[in-house]
């Protein structure tokens, strides 16, 4: 390890980790769009064309595919047959092909997808479910980490590893083929439909009359049962069509994916699924939340995009091979950077926010969908943070109060990582504030996508140290271990600082 610039006690560890190409899955490829003017299709022109082929041929092309793409793959086969599935629609005929034939005219609709060929960077951290075989004094986590391929698309990428009691990181050696999840049946809550649509000001009227027909929690069959009685009736009901797009959207938006059983934990990979993040999953934000029954279960916010806007969303699991996706709701979950507290404080769900886009802000939810109007507890004001500020992933809890990792963004676009402390039981109330940032970028980390970012997602507490992963410059993975203690001391001889709605006196 090496010192900081400027703390003893935060040290850079050698562990990075770097975007690599060679880690790829695939994808469904379609060759161009259609020729509307022309009402031809290509499609159907290169299923024509792998018709005319003869078995020798098509026996000759699949052998030389399996031997070139088989070991980059897990199922290449029935991905394969998966992507024919899509295009035999348009293949006319009674006669059956062959399922090699089949297997050929899918891979002519697949393509390679490197899903970290660009950049991997914005980890967050948390304890690992299992801790079977981990030597004394030592921690196995888990991190997701923010992963960009082509087209600048974020996916989310697990990685797994360990932290001994010296605090040296190390992170497991990756798998050489990346897995996708496959769908799963979803079942929605009526509550969070209603609060979505009051977010995107849908007609009361028309929503009322598709959320009365629906029980409090229901799948895709009964929503489309009552969406078809609005469709019933859309002569006489006005926008309606657009009332049946929202909610349709809505769906779409929360969905359910699972991991093959046979697939390691950092094989997975998360791509963008729903319309609120078909341009990516960005800055997963992950903790383990435990209940009062100690159920454990592993939430995580992240920030949707779809190209235009962006949305707070929230996965969960359990064992990280199911997860359940959602899209939250309420003034709190404006913007980027909602990050959970790991348990409730006074009955009540409660997360950092960034609701105005540039200050530091609680917020509360009874169901950890709907989060209310924030309270704002820092603003920027240091000279390296003056831009705006925001969380660096979920407060930590501590004997001394709620340690919150923030980030701050300065002159030429820097980022520094800070640090705030909170009361235990009232977090809207501000014990102590660093002045200076615990981390800035070092020469070695200035240069990347996004020039001069030290940004993290999430921190794991081992003992007495803090395990910062990082992303430097929007474009690799690193790690530092910071001493609590002297943390700690440095926060409580450091005052809070008054917010703009304060009188500074």
């Amino acid at each position: 390890m090496r010192p900081s610039r400027s703390r003893a006690w935060v040290r850079r560890c050698e562990e990075v980790l770097r975007p690599d190409p060679t880690r790829v899955v695939a994808r469904l490829f379609l060759p161009g769009q259609e020729m509307a003017a022309a009402g031809v299709s290509r499609s159907e022109a290169v299923i024509a064309r792998v018709l005319t082929l003869t078995e020798d041929e098509v026996d000759a092309e699949l052998h030389e595919l399996e031997e070139s793409f088989g070991s980059r793959h897990r199922g290449l086969f029935s991905t394969w047959e998966s992507h024919y599935s899509l295009l035999e629609h348009r293949i006319s005929g009674d006669e059956p092909l062959t399922f090699a034939r089949r297997r050929l005219i899918g891979a002519y609709f697949t393509q390679e997808y490197a899903v970290k060929g660009a950049a991997l960077f914005n980890p967050s951290m948390a304890m690992h479910p299992d801790q079977t075989g981990v030597a004394e004094g030592s921690l196995r986590f888990v991190m997701t980490v923010r992963a960009v391929g082509e087209g600048h698309v974020s996916s989310v990428e697990l990685r797994t590893g360990t932290v001994d009691a010296q605090g040296d990181v190390r992170v497991d050696a990756p798998p050489t083929v990346a897995v996708l999840a496959n769908p799963l049946p979803t079942r929605y809550v009526r509550t969070a439909f209603a609060n979505q649509l009051v977010d995107m000001w849908g007609d009361r009227t028309n929503s009322d009359f598709v959320l009365d027909a629906l029980p409090e929690t229901f799948d895709r069959d009964e929503l489309d049962q009552a969406l078809q009685s609005l469709r019933d009736q859309k002569l006489t009901r006005g926008v309606a069509t657009r009332t049946i797009d929202r909610f349709d959207w809505i769906a779409r938006c929360s969905y359910t994916v699972e991991f093959a059983q046979s697939s390691l934990g950092q094989e997975r990979v998360l791509m963008p699924r729903g319309p609120s993040e078909s341009h990516g999953m960005e800055d997963v934000r992950l903790v383990r939340f435990d209940e009062p029954a100690g159920t454990g279960e592993y939430v995580g916010t992240y920030t949707a995009y779809d190209g235009d806007r962006i949305s707070t969303q929230m996965i969960g699991t359990r064992d990280f091979r199911t997860f359940t996706i959602t899209r939250l709701s309420g003034p709190g979950s404006r913007n980027k950077g909602l990050a959970l507290f790991p348990r409730k404080i006074a009955g009540r769900y409660v997360a950092m926010s960034r609701a105005d886009r540039e200050s530091n802000g609680i917020t509360m939810s009874d169901d950890l969908q709907h989060w209310d109007e924030p309270v704002l507890v820092q603003t920027p004001h240091e000279p390296w943070e003056i831009v705006q500020l925001g969380n660096c992933g979920p407060p930590i809890e501590t004997e001394a109060g709620w340690l919150v990792l923030t980030h701050g963004v300065g002159p030429m676009r820097q980022y520094g990582i800070g640090a705030l402390l909170l009361d235990l039981d009232d977090p809207t109330v501000v014990l102590g504030c660093l002045a200076e940032p615990l981390l800035t970028p070092d020469a070695d980390e200035r240069d990347g996508y996004v020039p001069n970012v030290v940004y993290s997602c999430g921190a794991l507490l081992h003992g007495r140290r803090l395990v910062l992963p990082y992303g430097s410059s929007d474009s690799a993975t690193r790690f530092a271990v910071v001493d609590l203690d002297p943390l700690l001391a440095e926060l409580a001889a450091s005052p809070a600082r008054p917010t703009s709605d304060e009188d500074p006196a």
